[in-house]
């Protein structure tokens, strides 16, 4: 066995660069290990569905163009798809020498050391936490909707059909996750499908002024409204992005199979997003930005009139399938940060546990399962707490903690190969990509502090308290690191292990 070693601890560069390529001699997962068959596609997938490609086109695109730069939203995923790649140049040159399914809190680890790399891992903790509980609570709105709909009068709390949903995710996190893999597949073909089924009618058809290119150039990205404001909500477009990094370990080939399906994955979010926002554009007209104030319901009514009542019908239920899956991802991520946490020994050890013939993470999967009952389902139940106010704040958070986390790790990226020496990666690749990521997630991550009351909708008051949550998760990571380091050094020194 070898290890990386965070730098503050690191015996000597050349040793390090010494143990980082033994990597991948051996062929077989030992005991302990977590155990997969993922290609490319399958964690392209999985990225997709913990997007929820069609609550994001319904849901947040209009938000871009009405609340944003207007007919500039098509050219504004471009400009958030350069700056991913940017962030994935340094992030997969670094992947070369990470083995652990920590994902960005094991790389922030290894560039910026434990006490800040746990900090991190706090923080990602929150992000799925939280993005799961408002899954849960968006299955429970849409399912509510569609039983109205079906037989008026009914007043099923929209809690109770959230627990239907949670009790199946549940049980699919402690299966293998190719079982989990395959459901996300199916899920993601439909609603992928009739989406595009519906842009290309609206291209088909032309709209009320034609299909025009404009919304995919510079001027029109520069051309009005608040560049800000779109480009924040459209990075919070592109979650899900670690999950690549997250199930390296389940992978067929880690290193080929991480770097397609994490270029795959970027290049299909944005572009999808881009495709959306360009149709969504061309089907109103000029009449677009009036209608963005209703998001979903005019999407919905775009999707009606260009591509017929089973498209619409569709729609309606794909929403829901969409949130689910998207609850499902967020479930495994979730669970792998507690049992990659267990396995260092900063949290119970038994969360590191591998089931015997699964090869899951199956009493993490169980505790993280039980965390999202209470804080998505028993409390809101308890408190009487509307869905829409728990979607909203917690995917608020969940976004919010996510840009913290990437610009965290672009700066460990350079960091980390500065004091590697002897590594085979470029320039491009250990300094200057991963420095206009940061840069770029620098200015994306200071207009979600500043904007954090357009986000969740409700007053300063509310927002501070929604960033004091995010920044006590941070802070409560770096103290335990820091109890840690002066209490128990021997479990500090396991903090972001990379065992081979």
């Amino acid at each position: 066995m070898t290890s990386i070693t965070p730098p503050e601890e690191r015996p000597s560069a050349d040793a390090s660069v010494d143990m980082l390529s033994e990597r991948g001699k051996s062929s077989a997962p030992p005991p302990g290990k977590l155990r997969g068959n993922l290609g490319a596609i399958a964690i392209i997938f999985t990225v997709l569905a913990f997007n929820a490609p069609l609550g994001v086109a319904g849901g947040f695109v209009p938000v871009v163009i009405g609340s944003g730069n207007h007919e500039g939203a098509p050219a504004t995923f471009i400009v958030i798809a350069v700056m991913l790649v940017l962030f994935s140049v340094g992030l997969l040159a670094m992947s070369r020498f990470m083995h652990s399914c920590g994902a960005f809190y094991s790389y922030i680890v290894a560039g910026l050391g434990r006490v800040i790399g746990l900090g991190g891992a706090y923080t990602a903790i929150a992000a799925y936490t939280a993005f799961c509980c408002c899954g849960y609570a968006f299955c429970g709105l849409v399912t509510r909707g569609l039983v109205a709909d079906a037989f008026p009068g009914s007043h099923i709390p929209w809690w109770v059909w959230a627990l239907m949903f949670w009790v199946v995710s549940a049980a699919l996190s402690l299966a293998n996750i190719n079982l989990s893999a395959r459901i996300l597949g199916v899920a993601l073909v439909a609603e992928i499908g009739v989406t595009l089924i519906w842009g290309l009618r609206v291209f088909i058809n032309g709209g009320p002024s034609g299909v025009s290119l404009h919304p995919l150039t510079p001027s029109a990205f520069f051309g009005g409204g608040s560049i800000s404001v779109a480009l924040l909500f459209a990075a919070m477009c592109i979650t899900g992005f670690e999950a690549v990094a997250v199930f390296r370990e389940e992978a067929k080939d880690p290193v080929k199979t991480v770097r397609r399906a994490t270029y795959g994955s970027v290049v299909f979010m944005c572009g999808f997003y881009a495709f959306v926002a360009w149709a969504y554009l061309t089907g109103y007209g000029p009449d677009a930005l009036a209608q963005a104030a209703d998001p979903i319901g005019s999407f919905k009514a775009s999707v009606r009139t260009y591509a017929g009542t089973v498209a619409y019908d569709a729609v309606s239920i794909m929403l829901l399938t969409s949130g689910f899956a998207s609850v499902l991802a967020n479930v495994n991520i979730g669970a792998r940060y507690l049992f990659t946490l267990g396995g260092d020994g900063v949290l119970p050890r038994k969360l590191g546990k591998v089931h015997p013939k699964q090869g899951s993470p199956y009493i993490a999967a169980a505790v993280f399962a039980t965390i999202c009952l209470i804080g998505a389902i028993i409390i809101p139940a308890i408190l009487g707490i509307d869905a829409l106010t728990v979607y909203v704040d917690l995917a608020a958070i969940g976004g919010v903690c996510l840009l913290l986390l990437m610009l965290v790790t672009s700066v460990a990226v350079p960091v980390f190969f500065r004091r590697t020496n002897g590594h085979t990666a470029s320039a491009w690749e250990s300094k200057i990509a991963p420095a206009l990521a940061a840069a770029a997630l620098a200015v994306v991550f200071s207009l979600s502090v500043i904007h954090m009351p357009d986000i969740i909708g409700a007053d300063q008051t509310v927002a501070n308290i929604a960033l004091a949550v995010i920044a006590f998760f941070a802070i409560a990571g770096i103290g335990n690191a820091l109890y840690l380091r002066a209490r128990k050094p021997d479990i500090f020194q396991r903090i972001g292990r990379q065992d081979l």
